[in-house]
């Protein structure tokens, strides 16, 4: 009994979560759709702004989310579930004081190394493209130490069980985008993007004001220093060196795709950018959302080593099964649907349906680590709740080579193999990127059952729910034939609707578990909200 309530508690955690991600996603994709309107698609003036985005972002996500997950929150929270209020308030402000010191110095190094970071990120950059790249950095710079603390303000509040405020704090940050791509677009597109990134680096500090005051409320004990003799403190520094190589070669990955985007022309490094949007979103709602809500509970877990292996057991499988169930319905979309999804949000102005059927492609390729990447996610996170962050570690090194030499050969050599245009090398990046995620989960899963014992998907789930996308997509591509994709919003509702009603229905006949759970919330919410 006492096992099923925390379930749920859980489960009520990653709802909060999604929750939280989905409004922030929501507001992610108005500001890509409005960004999109303004800019279009193969414009060197949007290359250089999602060129110069790349290494602020780069910054935060080696000292911000993720490394603080896996290294500050299973210390902390388990500091929480002893009941040491005062060592746990001592190690969240050292934590602090560490975090804030290093992220304004490399702030300020940023600043002035601008143009060599462009040169090495943005190798197709010349002229007057690339002195707007170094320019916009510089502007976007100072906002990183703001997301930085932010992201420490969610390893407090998740730790807490508060999840649904940190993950919705950056929707301020999108806010204060959208509101500068609307006061000014009327001005030229060069003032207009100067105006955003400054909107961008206001958004920052506003995502860590919103949050500041409920993490002050909880942390109670908290004495902000950079006293490090504590041992916990130690023990997040410790943590903190491979979670930070794991994380960076990760994200060194994805600036290697970047570069050689940029080696092809004007448009790719937008239309990836694009695509990487829509590709996040299901790895933000199901696979970040369920590892955030499982990670604190996982570090909690008190008892022997069988003991814990066994409660590490029931939390993995029980979150490999609800990642499946929403991720494989993406990743078939992606593959069939994706000119549809690319419409829907984005094809108005200056982006036209050309630039809908180009991001389809790198979509495509997208879909062949989808599945691989979410379920990964969680693996981590059993990892860094074992307090285990070198293994990851070296399988993320092994994912990089393979993501460098395969995307190479994907995007530069094999286009002219084909026969085909160059710019279509960008699909390539994507799909090579899945086959070394899959190399990746593949480790991941292979040395953590040795360790805690067999965990993975049912084969029989799994199949059920291939065939209920495979069905589902069939039943959508039917529409789409016979309505057309003219009308990009109105008919890629459509569309799309039929193919995530489809899904639904035909896994909840299956008798998928999952599914049933999702019909059964559905009748409760249409019972509130109904007749009284």
């Amino acid at each position: 009994m006492a096992a099923d309530k925390h379930s749920e508690a859980t489960g009520r955690h990653a709802f909060l979560v999604a929750s939280g991600m989905l409004l922030r996603s929501l507001t992610g994709l108005v500001r890509q759709h409005l960004f999109a309107r303004y800019f279009g698609q193969l414009n060197p003036v949007a290359d250089a702004f999602n060129a110069a985005f790349k290494i602020p972002n780069f910054l935060q996500n080696l000292f911000g989310e993720g490394v603080l997950s896996a290294s500050f929150i299973p210390v902390y929270a388990r500091l929480l579930a002893e009941g040491d209020e005062e060592e746990s308030g001592r190690v969240a402000g050292a934590v602090f004081a560490l975090l804030a010191l290093t992220a304004s110095l490399l702030t300020v190094l940023g600043m002035a190394a601008s143009p060599y970071l462009v040169d090495v990120i943005a190798l197709g950059f010349h002229g007057a493209k690339r002195e707007l790249t170094i320019q916009l950095m510089r502007i976007l710079f100072p906002g990183t130490a703001m997301l930085v603390l932010s992201a420490w303000c969610l390893g407090i509040l998740n730790s807490h069980r508060r999840f649904f405020l940190s993950y919705t704090a950056p929707v301020a940050w999108n806010a204060a985008m959208i509101a500068s791509l609307v006061a000014f677009h009327g001005g030229g597109q060069l003032r207009l993007v100067n105006f955003l990134a400054w909107g961008s680096v206001a958004g920052s500090g506003l995502q860590f004001a919103v949050q500041l005051p409920a993490v002050l409320k909880l942390a109670r004990c908290l004495r902000v220093h950079l006293d490090t003799r504590s041992s916990h403190v130690r023990e997040v520094v410790r943590n903190f060196g491979p979670v930070f190589l794991s994380r960076g070669v990760v994200q060194i990955s994805g600036y290697v795709d970047l570069a050689l985007a940029g080696l092809l022309g004007d448009g790719p490094v937008t239309a990836l950018t694009n695509a990487q949007t829509l590709n996040m979103l299901p790895v933000s709602l199901f696979g970040m959302a369920i590892s955030a809500a499982e990670l604190p509970a996982m570090s909690s877990a008190l008892g022997n080593s069988d003991e814990v292996a066994a409660y590490l057991r029931r939390r993995l499988d029980g979150g490999l099964r609800r990642i499946a169930f929403f991720v494989i319905p993406c990743a078939l979309g992606f593959l069939a649907l994706g000119d549809v999804m690319a419409g829907f949000l984005f094809q108005s102005g200056r982006f036209h349906r050309a630039d809908s059927v180009y991001v389809w492609g790198i979509l495509a390729g997208s879909s062949v680590g989808l599945l691989a990447t979410t379920l990964g996610r969680l693996y981590s996170s059993t990892y860094w709740a074992l307090r285990d962050t070198r293994t990851p570690l070296r399988f993320a090194l092994i994912r990089v080579a393979l993501t460098t030499g395969l995307g190479w050969l994907s995007a530069v050599p094999l286009p002219v193999w084909l026969g085909i245009a160059p710019r279509w090398g960008v699909a390539g990046l994507t799909a090579s990127a899945g086959v070394a995620g899959w190399v990746e989960f593949t480790l991941l899963r292979r040395a953590l059952n040795r360790r805690i014992g067999w965990t993975g998907l049912p084969a029989a789930l799994t199949a059920k729910l291939w065939l209920a996308a495979a069905i589902a997509g069939a039943m959508a591509w039917a529409v789409k034939l016979g309505i057309g994709v003219a009308r990009p919003q109105v008919d890629g509702a459509l569309i799309l609707g039929v193919y995530g009603a489809g899904y639904l229905v035909l896994s909840y006949v299956l008798r998928v578990e999952e599914s049933a759970d999702v019909v059964s919330r559905l009748r409760r919410m249409a019972g509130r909200l109904g007749p009284r």
